[in-house]
Formats: structure tokens, C-alpha cells, sequence
């Protein structure tokens, strides 16, 4: 196995990567990135993880042998040839930054230093920066969005910039339903027809073409909820488009990426089919507004938990906000397995296998008083219960 081609290769494919060092750690590949934080600037790109993990490690994965794929990853904040030990920096005595500091630990529940970066360091999510442009904005009246953050994404840099900008000094926490229920000059524009005539085509072709089955459909409500499917491929978003009910059909709406349902193949389908699309690293406040929109107009929400697809068939780590929305407009959320789906078109393929397909629609989780984290551990929970119970099927 040639190291050094494995390392050219990831440099190649996403600009993002400054450095790559690919090391043999327990028998498996181990790939240590340095960033472009430059590039990431420029790009205003602010989730630097899922960057490189989908657009560069996954994207070398989908291409490599199964015994040259890369298992594990590092991302360093310091130059890989150039690294040295980082000297531990006299902190801002000052209530802005005890403030600002405070207010960090309280979300990512970690030590929070002058050089820590903000998403590589404390972990922070999409979740985690509405939160924070918004608790800056009330607190400090300093205005940042996403193209901001990507240049001062380092807790000192932030610090120094809310300084610099600094209105007034009035810590607020932020409020998700007040947030929410701002107004915006926006309407949902619904298709009823077309998602009938969608639904009309789609369900024999796959009926036929994967064998489709279908379950639970007596567990979807008629009152407005949260739809949680698993994610294993493409044909995902269209397999629940296909399986809804026509009543339930034409009140629902589906969360999609900009990046991939955005492009020129795939845009009139999502103009035409009740399809919200949003970018992560782009305009998140907006985005979540329109989300809320659904809910509040009494629609249903189609959001996809894991984010993105699977590329081994196991779940991914499950983010948070399809559980702010279920507790913040009090929603049930129906989880979604999706079984086969992998099978009958993984990641990189283009055309799919007759692989059968397998839909269970679970009962019903209603918020409560829970918290954002335990309604995303009982929805994880309730469709790992489902996918095991599937395997002893088999």
C-alpha cells in the first residue's frame, strides 16, 4: 500500500485540505489533515469537519479498496510539519470575555481557552452557532452570520471582534420559540398535484422494481409531526414522498441540501416538490425559520437526522434540530426505518439494483418535557431497536 499516493489523492480532491499524512494505526488507515483555513474563508464555509469528511475522506473512501480506506481521521489546527507545543495564553480579565467564555462552556460542556477554535476545539454544531450568533447579537449587539464566523472562528479572534463592535452589555440567553416566530417576508409554496402525480408514478415503479414494503402507516397522525427517516441513499427522500398517504402527502414538506438538491439535475424537482432547501454554512437563521414556517402554517416536516447518507450502512450521529423543533411547536416525531435502501443505490453509484426495500413507520414520540438530547435518544433508539428486530428477521 503506497502512504504517499493515499496522501496525494486526498490533497487532490478537495482544495480544503492544506496538509494530509496518512498513517497505519491498529491495522486500519489513519489520515491527519491541516486544513486551508484560507480557502475555508473565502469559501465561508464554517462547518470544517463535515467538509472535509464528506468531500474529501468519504469521497476518497467511496473510490478506495475496502482494505485501503481510510477507518479514522484527525483534523489539526496546527501545520503537520511545523507543529509545536502551544504555550498556554494569559487570558482577557475583562466581564465581556468571562461572559462570552461562560456562555460557550454552558453549550459544548468543555475547557474553552483564548486559542480555542470554535467548531475543531469545543465541537460546536449548526444548532450551536444560531445560539451563538443570536446570544451575541442580544447580548452585545454585534451582528454576525455565517460569512463573518469563518474568518474569526478562534476564541480570541471572536473576542476581539465582539470588542471591537461592541454596542452594549446585556447577557441574554436566547429564546427558540421567540426566535422562531419573528416574522419573514415568506410563503411555503405547496403542489399538492404534483406531489400527487409523483406519488402516483413512483410507488408501483418501486413496488415493482425494489419489491417495497411498507409499515406503520397507522402510526403517522393527522395533526402536524416530524417525519425522522434513517438516510442510506438517493432514493431516500423519494421512497417517503412515495409511501405517505395522499392526504398526509400533500401537507408535507422535506428538508433538503442545497448542495445536492440545489443543482441544475435536481432543482425543478425540489421547486416542484415541497422541498426546503437549506446550506449549512449559509444563512442558517433563515433556514430554520423556514422550517419552523411548516410547522406553524399545522404542515408536516420530512427531516432527515443524520444529515447526510450513510456510507457503510451504519448510522451516524444523529443532530439536534429536528428535537428543537418537535419541543418548541410541542410535535410528535414518527423515526422512519428505511431498510435496503443502501443496497439498491450506496453513495457514488449512479443507477439503482432491484435490491428489496423495506419502510417502517415507528409509533410516535411526543416531546413532553424532554430535552432536546433525550428526544434524540429515543428516536436513535427507537430505530436502532428496529434495525436490529430487521436483522433477526433476515
Amino acid at each position: 500500500m503506497d502512504l504517499h499516493k493515499t496522501e496525494e489523492r486526498l490533497l487532490a480532491l478537495s482544495p480544503f485540505v492544506k496538509e494530509a499524512e496518512v498513517l497505519i494505526q491498529d491495522g486500519f488507515l489513519h489520515a491527519l489533515l491541516y486544513p486551508n483555513f484560507e480557502e475555508l474563508k473565502s469559501a465561508h464555509i464554517v462547518n470544517i469537519e463535515s467538509q472535509l469528511r464528506w468531500y474529501c475522506v468519504e469521497l476518497y473512501n467511496m473510490e478506495a479498496k475496502e482494505s485501503e480506506k481510510i477507518r479514522n481521521y484527525t483534523i489539526s489546527k496546527f501545520p503537520l510539519s511545523q507543529y509545536e507545543p502551544q504555550l498556554a495564553e494569559k487570558e482577557p480579565d475583562d466581564a465581556l470575555y468571562k461572559t462570552l467564555k461562560f456562555f460557550l462552556h454552558s453549550i459544548c460542556n468543555c475547557e474553552v481557552l483564548l486559542s480555542s477554535h470554535i467548531e475543531l476545539d469545543l465541537g460546536l454544531d449548526s444548532l450551536d452557532y444560531v445560539e451563538l450568533f443570536v446570544f451575541v447579537e442580544k447580548s452585545f449587539g454585534v451582528f454576525i452570520d455565517e460569512v463573518i464566523f469563518s474568518k474569526i472562528m478562534t476564541m480570541r479572534d471572536l473576542y476581539g471582534y465582539i470588542k471591537v463592535h461592541q454596542k452594549h452589555f446585556n447577557p441574554t440567553r436566547m429564546d427558540w420559540i421567540e426566535m422562531l416566530s419573528e416574522e419573514m417576508n415568506e410563503e411555503l409554496i405547496s403542489s399538492p398535484y404534483i406531489m400527487f402525480l409523483y406519488k402516483t408514478f413512483l410507488f408501483p415503479f418501486f413496488k415493482l422494481y425494489f419489491r417495497l414494503e411498507v409499515r406503520g402507516l397507522e402510526n403517522i397522525p393527522t395533526s402536524p409531526c416530524i417525519i425522522a427517516p434513517t438516510h442510506q441513499s438517493m432514493l431516500d427522500g423519494f421512497l417517503i414522498e412515495a409511501t405517505l398517504p395522499y392526504a398526509t402527502l400533500k401537507k408535507t414538506f422535506f428538508l433538503a441540501y442545497e448542495a445536492v438538491f440545489g443543482t441544475r439535475f435536481l432543482r425543478p424537482i425540489s421547486d416542484n416538490g415541497q422541498t426546503l432547501l437549506i446550506d449549512a454554512d449559509n444563512n442558517l437563521i433563515r433556514s430554520m425559520k423556514r422550517c419552523a414556517l411548516v410547522l406553524k402554517e399545522r404542515k408536516n416536516l420530512v427531516i432527515f437526522p443524520e444529515g447526510a447518507r450513510t456510507r457503510d450502512r451504519q448510522l451516524l450521529k444523529f443532530s439536534p434540530f429536528f428535537a428543537m423543533l418537535s419541543k418548541t411547536y410541542n410535535v410528535p416525531i414518527i423515526p422512519v426505518v428505511i431498510d435496503g435502501s443502501f443496497e439498491a443505490l450506496r453513495a457514488g453509484k449512479l443507477f439503482p439494483r432491484p435490491a428489496k426495500i423495506r419502510i417502517t413507520f415507528l409509533e410516535p414520540i411526543h416531546p413532553q418535557d424532554l430535552s432536546f438530547d433525550a428526544i434524540t435518544k429515543l428516536t436513535r433508539e427507537a430505530i436502532e431497536k428496529e434495525i436490529e428486530r430487521n436483522k433477526s428477521l433476515q
